[in-house]
């Protein structure tokens, strides 16, 4: 598939919110980013029925049979579309900046950066993702280029080069901009060690970026999302610095309240020496899998320990936010239909609205 049919089978996130596709029946084939003619014909069939009923739109949930699991869960997630049908998402009185850090791997860092930016992009929100992993895979999952001859946030960090020559623009979404990682980083935290102010390279870079886009007219960005590696070396100290909140995905198993412990006291550290503005105001359950006592019990745990950060939002284990990185998409293009696109936009919304 050439990049210009991938492209033009992306869908913003909030178009497919509330529509037909959203509950599956039999003439629906749920594919490569929901976008099948059969799919696409019966959301629209379902915008006429809404508009043809005598209160203007027609209730879903009474047409649904949820005598059976399936059809409950399906229920379930009609009304969660629907609460989401038509919400604005208000803008930040000044630009919020999150590092999404974890020092465990594999808890769903990088997939929570870009499908949370991915959702608060497509309600209309100035976004920036800065990638400072050195695997560069946010800048894959946005569709960047981040090859060794592009000039990334390696060079911004050590050479010095502007913010403004380093950023891209996402294909899919127009209000999404991301700063790549190249292999380059991988060295990076080496090199950083004998630079002046080198936990406070980043932080530099964005203000300059910031009045760089003023004096050109541009609007200020309202959400910055730093993707950072699974460790606590100068890079993520650098992302601790640049930031005022945290957000940590917490995958629901046992090891993950482990890793947790030890990210809280190193956070400690970087609010007493390096950045006192910093805070941890939030934190997301990833990898749910309800038909487990573990994950519930995971659940409960965190939240009775940061009854005020976590959020409400669950995100489950799902086979589509898996494969959308390897068509460089996020879930939300990929298959905005999907229970996981659901789960981020409603995450996106929640913490735009705290």
């Amino acid at each position: 598939m050439t990049s210009s049919e991938a492209s033009a089978q992306r869908i913003p996130p909030f178009v497919s919110l509330g529509s037909a596709r959203s509950v599956a029946g039999p003439g629906m084939a749920p594919g490569r980013g929901g976008n099948h003619p059969r799919s696409v014909a019966s959301a629209n069939a379902a915008v006429v029925s809404r508009e043809t009923t005598p209160a203007g739109r027609s209730n879903i949930i009474d047409a649904i049979d949820d005598s059976s699991p399936i059809a409950r869960e399906l229920a379930h997630e009609t009304k969660r579309r629907e609460r989401l049908m038509g919400r604005k998402l208000p803008r930040p009185e000044k630009t919020r900046i999150f590092t999404v850090s974890n020092q465990k791997g594999g808890v769903g860092k990088t997939t929570t950066t870009v499908n949370i930016a991915a959702a608060l992009a497509a309600a209309g929100l100035n976004v920036l993702v800065i990638d400072i992993d050195p695997q560069g895979n946010a800048s894959t999952a946005l569709g960047i280029e981040h090859h060794a001859d592009v000039d990334s946030i390696y060079d911004v960090l050590i050479n010095d080069v502007a913010l403004a020559d380093v950023v891209a623009q996402c294909p899919d979404i127009e209000k999404l901009i991301c700063a790549p990682a190249t292999i380059h980083l991988a060295g990076a935290e080496i090199e950083l060690v004998s630079l002046v102010a080198r936990e406070q390279r980043l932080r530099r870079a964005i203000d300059v970026y910031a009045k760089t886009r003023v004096k050109n007219g541009e609007e200020r960005l309202d959400y910055i999302f730093i993707d950072c590696p699974p460790s606590l070396g100068l890079l993520t100290v650098n992302a601790f610095c640049a930031a005022n909140e945290v957000l940590i995905p917490i995958q629901c198993e046992y090891y993950a309240l482990e890793g947790l412990s030890q990210l809280l006291k190193n956070i400690e550290m970087i609010q007493k020496h390096l950045n006192d503005e910093l805070v941890v105001s939030t934190i997301l359950l990833t990898m749910y899998d309800g038909r487990t006592n573990l994950a519930a019990q995971v659940a409960a745990e965190v939240r009775t320990h940061f009854p005020e950060q976590v959020l409400s939002a669950v995100v489950p284990r799902s086979v589509r936010i898996s494969e959308a990185p390897s068509y460089q998409q996020t879930v939300m293009t990929y298959d905005p239909s999907s229970s996981g696109a659901l789960s981020y936009l409603e995450a996106a919304a929640e913490i735009a609205e705290r």
